[in-house]
């Protein structure tokens, strides 16, 4: 099995979503990632970045919700873009993991027709929720007629350990991680935003636009044991930890 890092595109934020100490008017650019798995039984993807469309009118897209995280990614920066430099289409992706269901993460979800989505039952129905707008889900980025199949907890895509779902609440109500265990690279997890960024982790910081702080930290206390037994843990927005990463067809295997 292969994994592929993949580029997303990039946000603009205020640092203090994140850092709690940070200047008000202070600001951070973020990687928005996803992570292609070329497994013996299908081509896994875990979260599928941006819309392509935010690059020149994100507004349109996400209404208000461009004015707290503001794409700056270069054109061609998404995820569909990324698949097509290693020589990839949508059409050859099988499964698509979505960690959870915000607007950077599930952006192309639209583009993956053949594919089924894997997803918690509480992040669908956080999504289908009254107040869903408010907590920062859009339907035009998740609600899509292919098939959704929901766990509850751990799931093991292939029944073979090789790539699992871990369930890490707290960003939002059903946010999952992906743990990866490869040949050669060793085993990782995809935390998503569940760790936005390394140091939120390493200091249990509970950024801002967590859903529920508690769960966040007991979820920082199971990545924390993950982590301890040997794995990578990768991070959803952490620019210093995207830019030493092996990425597109530079894959760990």
């Amino acid at each position: 099995m292969k994994m592929h890092a993949l580029s997303g595109g990039r946000l603009r934020m205020k640092n203090r979503i994140y850092v709690p100490d940070a200047d008000r008017d202070e600001t951070i650019e973020l990687p928005v990632s996803a992570y292609l798995f070329r497994h013996a039984s299908g081509n896994v993807l875990f979260d599928t970045g941006c819309h392509p469309s935010v690059e020149t009118d994100a507004e349109a897209r996400w209404g208000g919700l461009a004015k707290v995280m503001t794409p700056i990614g270069a054109p061609k920066s998404d995820v569909v873009s990324s698949l097509g430099a290693i020589g990839l289409s949508p059409e050859d992706i099988d499964l698509v993991v979505n960690s959870h269901f915000h607007p950077d993460h599930c952006g192309c979800n639209a583009f993956f027709r053949n594919a089924t989505f894997i997803c918690h039952e509480a992040e669908l129905s956080s999504a289908k929720s009254a107040d869903a707008a408010a907590q920062g889900y859009l339907p035009a980025e998740w609600d899509h007629p292919m098939p959704v199949e929901t766990v509850a907890g751990s799931h093991d895509i292939f029944g073979d350990d090789k790539l699992v779902t871990i369930a890490l609440p707290g960003h939002t109500a059903g946010m999952i991680g992906l743990r990866a265990a490869l040949e050669k690279s060793g085993e990782f997890l995809l935390a998503s935003d569940a760790v936005s960024l390394k140091r939120n982790l390493d200091n249990d910081e509970v950024p801002r636009n967590a859903w529920n702080a508690d769960l966040l930290l007991s979820s920082y206390a199971e990545i924390r044991r993950i982590e301890k037994a040997g794995a990578t843990v990768l991070c959803g927005h952490d620019d210093q930890q995207w830019q030493s990463l092996r990425k597109g067809a530079d894959a760990y295997e």
